[in-house]
């Protein structure tokens, strides 16, 4: 009997939060994995996690919004690991301010990093994927994919572009009979340094809107996804709650997150006018910020919601089987009374 083969999984920014966690997940199952990001240090960690676990790494450092670099990372992962098998989406960067206080610079750079980030890794995934016929792309999405949000207007405008852009790829894929499987995971508020290094105009401090999960709850859900034909996966109940509420009640959205949205998103801490961001340059070059922000104390380390969601359909069946068996049960009382 031959060996199963290793698969060979493609990370974008891996150095840390959502994408740290999830190259410790595929490291779990002896996956070789390629770590695109910017920071040196994080990159390091990144690699030293990947095989403690078990996995084998390659480090490639890149900033996706340069179509060429992630065009020569993508080669260069599978000159070293071999052919890619997996590609996530997930590198990402914000600014934390009211619309008229975001510059247009800043704004460009989000949809750069966000959305055409996700496009060139996925452009460079499909050039290789394509005639072999065969891969998964997971795009690491948010709820603010289909939920605005007051404060985070670059980043949720980025992330309503990035669902745009992997459905109609959905629909020409199926159009061409190609079996590349494209999913999209829906992330609830997480634990990661993001809010730590964030460029942020407010007072206070920024922070995920509870209920807040750790981003090792995201890691399992993009594993499952990247192995599974599933469209579509929503991190956490709140996640959930948010894009289905919105397709109803669009405008109670607006006016709830008009009184909430402000005060949800800021801790009681002032912000430190000195502190470093990532933008335009990463901060992990000289440190290691590993997968979790300052949130571990209210951070929830499994979500019910996900754990239906990823067995719902044996669940069902199970529910079905028991609904059918206490209907026969009710029956056969009520025949005996007949």
């Amino acid at each position: 009997m031959s060996e199963k083969k290793s698969e060979v999984v493609v990370i974008t920014g891996a150095s840390a939060g959502v994408g740290r966690a999830t190259a410790r997940e595929f490291a779990k199952q002896g996956a070789k994995i390629g770590l695109i990001a910017r920071g040196k240090e994080g990159l390091a960690g990144a690699r030293g996690d990947v095989e403690r676990e078990g996995g084998q790494a390659f480090v490639y450092i890149a900033d996706v919004s340069d179509p060429a670099q992630v065009e020569n990372a993508a080669q260069a992962i599978e000159e070293n690991l071999g052919p890619i098998d997996i590609w996530v989406n997930n590198a990402m960067t914000s600014v934390f301010a009211p619309v008229q206080e975001i510059s247009p610079e800043e704004f460009k750079r989000v949809t750069e990093v966000n959305y055409l980030g996700f496009v060139y890794g996925t452009l460079a995934a499909l050039k290789r994927m394509r005639p072999r016929q065969r891969g998964s792309i997971v795009q690491v999405g948010s709820a603010l994919a289909y939920r605005g949000i007051p404060l985070q207007s670059a980043y949720c405008g980025s992330k309503h572009a990035i669902q745009g852009f992997t459905d109609s790829l959905r629909a020409e894929l199926l159009h061409d009979g190609n079996h590349i499987h494209v999913s999209m995971i829906h992330l609830a508020a997480m634990n990661t340094p993001q809010f730590g290094w964030v460029k942020n105009h407010l007072s206070n401090k920024a922070q995920p809107v509870p209920p807040i999960y750790e981003p090792e709850v995201a890691a399992r859900a993009i594993v499952w996804a990247a192995h599974h034909d599933r469209r579509e996966v929503f991190v956490g109940f709140s996640s959930f709650k948010a894009i289905v509420g919105n397709k109803f009640f669009p405008g109670l959205g607006d006016w709830v997150l008009a009184r909430t949205g402000y005060q949800s998103q800021q801790t009681d801490e002032p912000r430190d006018p000195d502190q470093p961001y990532n933008l335009w340059h990463p901060v992990d070059e000289d440190r290691d910020y590993g997968p979790h922000g300052n949130f571990d104390s209210r951070a929830r380390k499994h979500s019910w919601y996900l754990n239906w969601a990823l067995h719902r359909r044996w669940l069902s069946a199970i529910t079905g089987v028991g609904a059918a068996a206490l209907a026969a049960v009710v029956m056969s009382v009520v025949r005996g009374h007949d």
